[in-house]
């Protein structure tokens, strides 16, 4: 087993990673740029060591400060976590070149599956469906007309080198098509450093189900059941849960085994996610993720095995102990994605200091967060603050247990997403099951304004934080320097506990 780990990463899965970690006796490193410097996952990890300012080009994205971290702290291995630099094959391969264990794919499977013509190329070649269009890119707008006109309109012009919507456009007329290439090109470029372009065919209601797949270094792959991702805005997902309200049992296994088909195809190591359109009846597959994704605590729950640890695992040379077969799906899991945006106001970011945190807990109920009281929320990165999970013998015990959870969690001093879940849970094509990628723009409702039921519950939750603050003010007896012996105020030493303080 690795003895030592360098979290390449910050927020809520530097802390899941932390925590997986110290289950298997691995000593874990942080690292933290200036403003992180007293995040949860700086304080929680056995070691933290300072990147550099906020600026994430000088901190955790910097190759060379995090391999100097690493041999300054000793480390046997890297986990790079999701975002930042965790599908980026020259880190990969730069840990690698440095005599340390990437907990991960190879650099040549990320360098792969991160290229869409060549993932695509790879997985028609490996007999898994994929949407119809080009495998390769477009030289210029000329040939997307081309190409357009034999795949049929509407089209997709869709980034090579990268995803999350950047250099993505919807083209329905042939007389958009040049303008629309230019601009996805210009994008791409930014976006990627690479502007290559190519076009399929534009699928206009699609599901997103997105596989879990488990693979070793012995060369065992297994699927772990889907997530429906389908609750989505400008293609970053807002709601994930597992299993999918729209898939049969002989569509998770045909779609399972053309994700270990891909997985297999790839020589895939580690915890990956093969994505796919659904539509119709039809499955095609839109790009795998060679990483742990933000959503993976539903598919922990449901089949009862711990991901991070089976990364670390897999990284350290063990083979998988479980066989398809022995995989199971068992009741219900939803997450609602926790982000310091406003709902109400196209989801504009919000900025702060986190002056008050409520957790829901209770039964099945899991908070993967990476926030505290006290915490400054800033632009400088990724809106994500927490993960709100829950989990319930059925899908409908599961919708009601997140409304309650929702209900429960208190965070003051920023905006966050939690209001928009909170109205998702009641919306009836969700509890009915009926999603789509469009499902946000066709609820239109769910994003005007906080609705006579919020401010009412808002008003509630501060009357009732405004009452208990009074009241624990008044009972807090105050410790003052005239106590002396035989005197019956309550002293502040207390055995096993913090003292009692005039705060």
């Amino acid at each position: 087993m690795i003895r030592s780990l360098l979290i390449a990463n910050r927020g809520e899965i530097a802390v899941r990673i932390v925590r997986a970690a110290r289950e298997l006796g691995i000593r874990s490193v942080a690292v933290y740029s200036e403003p992180d410097r007293l995040a949860p996952h700086v304080l929680e990890a056995d070691a933290a060591y300072r990147l550099g300012p906020a600026s994430s080009s000088q901190s955790y994205l910097s190759v060379e400060r995090l391999l100097g971290v690493a041999r300054a702290a000793g480390v046997e291995a890297v986990h790079p976590g999701y975002g930042f630099l965790a599908e980026r094959a020259h880190f990969a391969a730069a840990v690698r070149d440095a005599g340390l264990v990437f907990v991960g794919p190879t650099p040549e499977t990320i360098q792969a599956m991160g290229d869409k013509t060549e993932a695509r190329r790879r997985m028609r070649d490996a007999g898994v469906p994929i949407v119809p269009g080009l495998v390769d890119p477009v030289a210029d707008a000329d040939a997307a007309l081309a190409a357009a006109e034999e795949i049929g309109y509407p089209v997709l012009l869709k980034a090579a080198a990268g995803g999350g919507g950047k250099g993505m456009r919807v083209v329905v007329e042939p007389e958009e098509l040049p303008r629309s290439f230019d601009a996805a090109r210009r994008e791409a470029l930014a976006a990627f450093g690479d502007g290559s372009v190519y076009l399929e065919r534009y699928l206009d209601r699609p599901r997103h189900v997105e596989i879990q797949i488990l693979g070793d270094t012995q060369g065992h792959v297994v699927h772990l059941g889907e997530r429906e991702c389908s609750i989505q805005r400008r293609h970053q997902k807002l709601v994930e849960e597992c299993p999918s309200p729209a898939l049969t049992p002989e569509l998770r296994a045909a779609m399972g085994q053309a994700a270990a088909r891909a997985g297999e195809a790839v020589g895939y190591v580690g915890a990956g996610t093969v994505e796919f359109l659904y539509q119709d009846g039809a499955f095609f597959f839109l790009e795998m993720n060679t990483r742990i994704q933000v959503e993976h605590p539903v598919t922990e729950l449901v089949t009862g095995l711990d991901l991070v640890a089976w990364q670390l695992r897999i990284a350290s040379g063990e083979a998988l102990s479980f066989t398809q077969e022995d995989v199971t799906l068992k009741g219900h899991a939803i997450e609602c994605r926790i982000t310091s945006e406003d709902p109400y106001r196209g989801f504009l970011p919000s900025t702060g200091t986190v002056t008050h945190l409520q957790v829901p807990s209770g039964p099945g109920v899991r908070w993967d967060g990476g926030i505290q009281a006290g915490f400054e929320v800033s632009l400088h990165y990724d809106p994500l603050l927490a993960k709100l999970i829950v989990y319930a013998p059925t899908r409908g015990a599961a919708i009601a247990r997140m409304a309650r959870a929702l209900d429960e969690l208190v965070v003051r001093g920023v905006d966050t997403s939690a209001p928009f879940h909170r109205r998702v849970m009641d919306e009836p094509d969700f509890r009915q099951g009926a999603l789509s990628i469009r499902y946000v723009e066709e609820h239109p409702d769910l994003l005007n304004g906080g609705g006579d039921e919020e401010v009412l519950r808002a008003a509630a939750v501060a009357a009732a934080l405004l009452e208990d603050e009074d009241r624990q003010r008044h009972r807090t007896p105050r410790i003052t320097a005239s106590q002396g012996p035989g005197s019956t105020t309550p002293s502040a030493w207390r055995r096993g506990g913090r003292p009692w303080t005039d705060a």
